[in-house]
């Protein structure tokens, strides 16, 4: 396979010329797309929009812009939160690999951050929030950034009702992810 490799760019580096002009290389430049990756410079401009779909550096680029999740939506609209938790589940099987037994420990913590006792409550958000910044560095699990900012607007907020709907979130999450 190497000797393939190594032979493929030399064909297509004597085919350069004449593909330029009418673009003839979309048929022809279907089996050989490891070549393609390997030269990077005509194709650039290409490259970085198919990045866009499933490429490392793209998806940072896509990542940005929905996952602000907002908590007052959150809190008054139960159709908003379902689709939070669809759209962070989405993110999740593109960008990261991380275990079903992962996000179920941090619901767990969730869990009994929302049980205890209001004077403490806010402090176990807090704490949480510091387990979910310590995950998603350790397991790269960059699609649960938006997670740890709806966190800190939670524990800012320091509602009952925001904790309970954060809660409920990150069950919607654990169910669709199974």
């Amino acid at each position: 396979m190497a000797e393939t490799t190594q032979q493929e760019p030399r064909n297509q580096e004597g085919r350069r010329e004449g593909r330029g002009a009418p673009g003839g290389g979309g048929p022809g430049g279907g089996g050989p797309g490891g070549g393609r990756e390997g030269r990077g410079g005509p194709h650039g401009d290409r490259r970085e929009g198919r990045g866009d779909r499933g490429g490392g550096g793209g998806d940072r680029g896509r990542f940005e812009g929905p996952p602000e999740i907002d908590i007052e939506k959150l809190i008054s609209d139960p159709l908003y939160l379902d689709n939070q938790a669809h759209g962070v589940v989405s993110r999740m099987r593109d960008m990261d690999s991380g275990t079903k037994s992962q996000l179920r420990r941090l619901y767990n913590a969730v869990r009994r951050a929302v049980r205890a006792p209001e004077s403490e409550r806010q402090q176990q958000f807090v704490m949480l929030r510091a387990r979910l910044a310590y995950t998603i560095a350790r397991h790269s699990l960059r699609s649960l950034d938006s997670l740890e900012k709806l966190l800190l607007q939670v524990t800012r907020k320091n509602d009952a009702k925001g904790y309970e709907r954060f809660r409920d979130l990150f069950e919607a999450i654990v169910a669709y992810n199974e």
